[in-house]
């Protein structure tokens, strides 16, 4: 069964960058039919999906947050790590990884979610 768990700081200040990495165990990060998200939730708000890295090594950033957004990999370790540059205190949210199936269109499984405050 795949496992995922974030980790990272969970303070950052104003405009500077915020980086998680969300480390797999139990499946491969490159096989198919399967993709990793990076969703956050804001407090009092729903969730919002930040990007996604496929199998291949692709990635596709959500529009209002894309000129920001760095999705990358490391194969070696089944790790991929999301980075969030010139953040504002409306990037505060719980983020979490997940794994998506392509053949469900759905995200299947969920690391726990790690709290990240943006302040100085």
């Amino acid at each position: 069964q795949v496992q995922l768990q974030e980790s990272g700081p969970g303070l950052v200040n104003p405009s500077q960058t915020l980086s998680l990495t969300c480390t797999v165990s139990g499946g491969s990060i490159t096989t198919n039919p399967y993709y990793w998200s990076w969703i956050r939730q804001p407090p009092g708000k729903g969730l919002e999906r930040v990007g996604n890295i496929y199998s291949s090594g692709s990635t596709y950033y959500m529009p209002s947050l894309k000129s920001r957004t760095s999705i990358s990999r490391d194969t070696s370790k089944n790790q991929f790590t999301l980075q969030l540059s010139s953040v504002t205190p409306e990037d505060t949210a719980v983020y979490y990884c997940a794994r998506g199936d392509h053949n469900q269109r759905a995200w299947d499984s969920w690391g726990q979610g790690t709290s990240v405050t943006v302040s100085s």
